[in-house]
């Protein structure tokens, strides 16, 4: 119901509106003031000894921030940076912070981007509700640090900062939560030094990003197959911030499955559930996101679909080439 009314325009949204309206404008005005807080130096934000780029966006729920946290890593390991990652490590509940990823983390201790992240480039990954000290455990070993979401986390300084929107659902009804979906009003894109546009048609200045599916992978072998080469019916699942995004690539792809089922973003899965779930049919599909989550009990019949952040050649150069430009900076300011 809460989706309807922030993106649909659902009747009820006017029903409610009374009741949410003014807890729209209480957020606002303590959102506002926290960032003034930190602007005016009535509160000091962290700054690190090397640059940080906040991936982050204005309205709540997904819209492929984690993708293109995983392209930036690649694009500056190939330009000879040493990226690192921080995030807030939702959904999980680490045995302390701040947390470094290691081959043994699991989803319940770091939460699911974090672990996808970590897994799908190498590279150091950290999380902590206070992301000042993940920043701090990665710096001795990185070179630039990348934040997974924070935009609104103004404890941490920073020196790029990118938003990522969903282009179908744009900013609903713009409004603030609860209300509507945004964190901060649309005048904050005016700030921001980046804008990626995730899907449908951009505007303005806004990066156009596509997500590129690969071929699928077998969560118990890793084996790599083409999505239409599947034989038998097949079920499909989701648990992120927009289910239907997801179920929608299925069918550009040609694949039609037999059901979906969405599920809520960070939800945990239990083996009998997903069990169940993928009797339905011959194969069961879920997102790379998912499958972290699902590896100790998936059945050899269990794929995910991975995807990757595809942007124009020339924008993408200029936004890698204004981050190694700040950390070039940082390098001369230290000398």
């Amino acid at each position: 119901m809460i989706e309807k009314i922030w993106f649909e325009s659902h009747f009820a949204g006017w029903l409610l509106k009374p009741i949410l309206w003014p807890l729209s404008q209480l957020f606002g005005v303590i959102s506002r003031r926290r960032r003034q807080q930190y602007q005016t130096g009535q509160k000091v934000a962290y700054r690190a000894s090397v640059p940080v780029v906040v991936v982050g966006n204005i309205t709540a729920g997904g819209n492929g921030k984690t993708p293109v946290v995983v392209w930036l890593v690649e694009q500056l390991k190939a330009a000879g940076l040493k990226p690192g990652v921080v995030s807030r490590g939702y959904g999980g509940k680490a045995p302390h912070y701040p947390y470094r990823i290691d081959e043994h983390s699991t989803t319940s201790e770091a939460g699911d981007e974090p672990i996808l992240i970590s897994r799908r480039t190498g590279v150091p990954v950290a999380v902590s509700p206070i992301r000042s000290e993940a920043v701090a455990l990665l710096e001795p070993d990185v070179d630039v640090i990348i934040t997974d979401d924070g935009l609104q986390h103004y404890a941490l300084a920073r020196d790029i900062e990118i938003v990522v929107i969903d282009g179908q659902r744009r900013f609903g009804n713009q409004q603030l939560i609860p209300l509507g979906p945004l964190r901060e009003s649309c005048a904050r894109l005016d700030e921001v030094d980046f804008l990626i546009c995730n899907g449908s048609k951009p505007e303005g200045d806004e990066i156009p990003m596509h997500l590129a599916p690969a071929p699928i992978v077998n969560l118990k072998t890793g084996d790599r197959a083409d999505l239409l080469a599947l034989e038998g019916d097949l079920v499909a699942m989701a648990g992120i911030g927009h289910p239907p995004r997801f179920f929608s690539t299925l069918n550009q792809l040609g694949v039609k499955p037999v059901f979906c089922q969405p599920f809520a973003d960070h939800q945990a899965f239990s083996a009998q559930e997903l069990q169940q779930l993928a009797a339905k049919g011959q194969h069961l599909i879920m997102t790379e996101k998912d499958a972290v989550k699902c590896h100790t009990f998936a059945q050899p019949n269990w794929w995910y679909l991975p995807v990757d952040a595809v942007m124009p050649a020339e924008q993408a150069e200029s936004l890698i080439n204004r981050i190694i430009k700040v950390k070039e900076e940082y390098g001369s300011s230290s000398t």
